[in-house]
């Protein structure tokens, strides 16, 4: 990680379906993040659904985000990233145990400025997840997408970045308001 947090390792716990993000994926990312906000994290809202290792989520909490909130259904992987929020003393990070879907279409909490979606591949979550992302999102929000291919983009969402790493297609998508 970088930020606040640089050199705290993550546990990746061993448990079916679990791909973390790589690490010079995760620094692209962030780079385009950089860029996009400015280097301003600050007062940021951050929604981590799938988050496996909590990578993602730890990341943008290190960087200075304001609130980071981190849904995960596997108990092994809830429980490490428990250990690392308490290790880290990251009382703006919230975890989760439950699933994805559930979470976003009950969630009440307040809109944010990035989503990351990293689901499993071939279950059909993105096509799922797609329409209740607007409810979920500020004007001009971001969301991450990692895939198994490219991704089609809904009409409301302007796809900002993308790029390729081995079987790994990641995307970088804002979400645009339609007028009424």
């Amino acid at each position: 990680m970088a930020g606040l947090y640089r050199r705290t390792p993550i546990e990746v716990v061993e448990t079916a379906g679990l791909r973390p993000t790589p690490d010079r994926v995760r620094e692209t990312l962030f780079n385009w993040l950089n860029y996009f906000w400015a280097g301003e994290f600050t007062g940021k809202r951050v929604l981590d659904l799938f988050a496996g290792s909590g990578a993602l989520g730890f990341e943008a909490a290190s960087r200075g985000v304001e609130r980071v909130s981190i849904v995960e259904q596997s108990r092994v992987a809830v429980s490490a990233m428990q250990a690392l929020k308490s290790k880290l003393k990251a009382d703006h990070v919230e975890i989760h145990l439950g699933n994805a879907m559930d979470y976003a279409q009950n969630q009440s909490n307040g809109r944010f400025d990035l989503i990351f979606l990293d689901p499993p591949f071939g279950l059909g979550w993105l096509e799922k997840l797609w329409p209740v992302l607007p409810k979920l999102l500020e004007p001009d929000g971001f969301v991450y997408v990692e895939a198994e291919k490219p991704i089609e983009i809904p009409e409301n969402f302007n796809l900002l970045r993308q790029d390729r790493a081995g079987v790994v297609h990641y995307h970088l998508v804002q979400f645009v308001a339609l007028q009424k």
